[in-house]
C-alpha cells in the first residue's frame, strides 16, 4: 500500500477521536463546564451534524480543487478546532466549534476514501479503503477507552490538546506523501452545481439510504448499550468495559474483513448476508438478553457485522459513482459518511422512543426491523440493476 493511504488512517484515527471520546468525558466537561449532563451529551451529535452536512455539500462545492488540498484544509480544521475546544470557556461555543470540525470530518472521509481507492489497483481498492476506514475503528477500540481514562485523570481539555497535536502530524504526513501536482477529478466553474446534482442519482441514493438504515439498527441499540447490559442482563461494571472493549476491537476486525469481500467477485452476495447476520445479531441480543457471556459475544459480533457493512457500502457507492458520475466519486463516497452519521442520529431518537413507548429489553428488536429493511432494499437493488444488465446484453 502507498504510504499516503497509512497517512489517511492516522487522520481518521484523530478526527473519530474527536467524535467519539466525548461520550467518555461528559461528566467531566459537564463539572468543569457547570452545565447538565444531557447538554453536554449533545457533542456528539453536534459533530455528527456538522459531518452529515459537510461529507456530501462541502465536498461537492470543493470538487474542483486538488485531493491534497481538500485533505489539508481539513486536517487544519482539526488541529484549529481542537485547541479551541481544549480551551473553550463555555458550552455553547463548544458545541458551535464541534459542528465546524465536523463539517471538516465528513470532508475529509468522503476524499480520503475516495483518493485511496485511486492509489492501488482496482483489484485492491476494498483493501486500500478499509485501511483508511480502520484509523476510525481503531479510535473506538483503543483511542476513547485511552482518552476516557486520561481524561479522568488528568483533564479533558488536554484530550483535545493532543488531538490537535495528532492532527499536525496528520497535516506534515499529507504533506510529504502526497502528490502536489495531482490534478483534481472535477474541474470548471459549473464542478460545484454538477456534483450536488450528481448526488442525487436514484441509485446512488438508495445505497446511501442502506447505509442509513445499517446505521439506525445498529447505534438504536448501541447507543444504550450501557443501560441495556446493566439493567437487562443485570451484569456489573466489569462485564460493561469488556463489551465496550470487546465492540472496538471486533470493528477493527470487520473493517478488515469488509476490505477483503468488497474485492471479491461476489461482494454484493456478501454484503446481503452481512446485512442478514445483522438482523440476526440483533434477534438475539433480544432473546439472550439474560445470559451474559452469549450477551458478550453477541456485541462482539455486532461490532464485526456493522464495520464489516460500512466499508462493503462505500465501496459498491465508489463504483455506482464511476458508473453514474465518474467525476465525483469522492462527492458519492461523501453520501455514506453522511448517511452513517445521520444514522446514528436517528437509531438514537428511535431507541429513546421505543423506550418511552415500550421498553428497554425492545430497543434490540427495533434494530432488527430496520436491518430488514436494508436487506430488502439492497435486494431489489442488486435484482433490478441485474435484470437491467441481462436485458442490455
Amino acid at each position: 500500500m502507498p504510504v499516503a493511504i497509512y497517512i489517511f488512517s492516522l487522520c481518521t484515527f484523530a478526527f473519530g477521536l474527536s467524535e467519539f471520546v466525548v461520550a467518555g468525558l461528559v461528566s467531566a466537561i459537564a463539572v468543569d463546564l457547570n452545565a447538565k449532563i444531557a447538554t453536554v451529551g449533545t457533542a456528539i451529535a453536534a459533530y455528527a451534524l456538522g459531518a452529515s452536512i459537510g461529507a456530501p455539500f462541502i465536498t461537492a462545492l470543493v470538487a474542483h480543487w486538488k485531493d491534497r488540498n481538500i485533505l489539508l484544509l481539513a486536517m487544519a480544521v482539526l488541529a484549529v478546532g481542537s485547541v479551541l475546544m481544549g480551551i473553550a470557556p463555555s458550552l455553547p461555543l463548544l458545541l458551535a466549534i464541534r459542528f465546524v470540525v465536523g463539517l471538516g470530518h465528513g470532508v475529509f472521509m468522503a476524499v480520503a476514501s475516495d483518493a485511496a481507492t485511486k492509489l492501488v489497483p482496482p483489484a485492491r481498492s476494498g483493501r486500500a479503503l478499509s485501511v483508511v476506514w480502520i484509523g476510525l475503528t481503531l479510535a473506538l477500540a483503543v483511542g476513547v477507552p485511552l482518552g476516557t481514562f486520561l481524561g479522568s485523570v488528568w483533564s479533558w481539555r488536554a484530550i483535545f490538546l493532543a488531538i490537535g497535536l495528532l492532527s499536525l502530524l496528520g497535516v506534515l504526513g499529507l504533506l510529504c506523501c502526497m502528490d502536489s501536482h495531482a490534478k483534481p477529478t472535477g474541474r470548471g466553474r459549473a464542478s460545484a452545481r454538477h456534483a450536488i446534482q450528481a448526488i442525487t442519482h436514484p441509485q446512488l441514493l438508495i445505497t446511501a439510504g442502506i447505509g442509513a438504515l445499517v446505521s439506525v439498527a445498529t447505534f438504536s441499540f448501541f447507543t444504550f448499550i450501557s443501560p441495556y447490559l446493566l439493567r437487562i442482563t443485570a451484569v456489573d461494571v466489569p462485564w460493561l468495559s469488556l463489551a465496550m472493549l470487546l465492540f472496538g476491537l471486533c470493528s477493527v476486525i470487520g473493517n478488515l474483513l469488509g476490505g477483503h469481500l468488497a474485492d471479491r467477485a461476489d461482494a454484493g452476495r456478501s454484503t446481503l448476508l452481512a446485512l442478514a447476520g445483522l438482523g440476526a445479531n440483533l434477534i438475539a441480543l433480544y432473546a439472550l438478553r439474560g445470559v451474559a457471556p452469549a450477551m458478550l459475544c453477541l456485541v462482539g459480533s455486532l461490532g464485526v457485522l456493522f464495520f464489516a457493512i460500512v466499508t462493503l457500502l462505500t465501496m459498491r457507492l465508489l463504483q455506482q459513482a464511476q458508473r453514474y458520475a465518474p467525476q465525483f466519486t469522492a462527492v458519492a463516497a461523501g453520501l455514506n459518511i453522511a448517511a452513517f452519521n445521520l444514522g446514528t442520529a436517528l437509531g438514537g431518537l428511535l431507541g429513546s422512543l421505543t423506550i418511552a413507548v415500550g421498553s428497554l429489553a425492545h430497543v434490540p428488536l427495533v434494530g432488527a426491523l430496520a436491518a430488514a429493511l436494508a436487506c430488502a432494499a439492497l435486494g431489489l437493488q442488486v435484482r433490478r440493476v441485474g435484470r437491467r444488465g441481462t436485458s442490455a446484453g
